[in-house]
């Protein structure tokens, strides 16, 4: 039996979604991420109904064609990775995963071979 506790608390946050975008799945960090907007009272609702144009039509494409999105962004002062990916099961096509983790203001990076 596989245990998903650790996915609670974990310090990023992750949002799950089926196929067609209603919220199956958040962990703390984005319920209190989204807590403007009801938190944990978003599961069950369709995420694509928070996104604003042009975002929601970006959004979709994503989805419908399955294709990751990662980036990062400022806001507050506070930077953040935002990584946005298909999810299969079995090797089918469920859904959208979302994890949106912080970033300290510098991050190294090593090219390893």
């Amino acid at each position: 039996m596989v245990n998903h506790a650790w996915i609670k608390e974990f310090p990023a946050a992750v949002t799950v979604c089926d196929t067609e975008g209603v919220i199956l799945e958040m962990n703390d960090r984005s319920a209190h991420m989204f807590e403007e907007n009801g938190g944990f009272k978003l599961m069950g609702t369709n995420l694509l109904d928070c996104h604003p144009e042009p975002a929601r039509t970006k959004l979709r494409h994503l989805m419908d064609h399955r294709q990751e999105n990662v980036y990062t962004i400022e806001k507050n002062g506070k930077k953040k990775l935002i990584f946005q990916s298909p999810w299969y099961c079995d090797g089918v096509y469920a859904g959208f995963v979302e994890i949106v983790l912080p970033l300290p203001a510098s991050v190294p990076h090593f090219v390893r071979t």
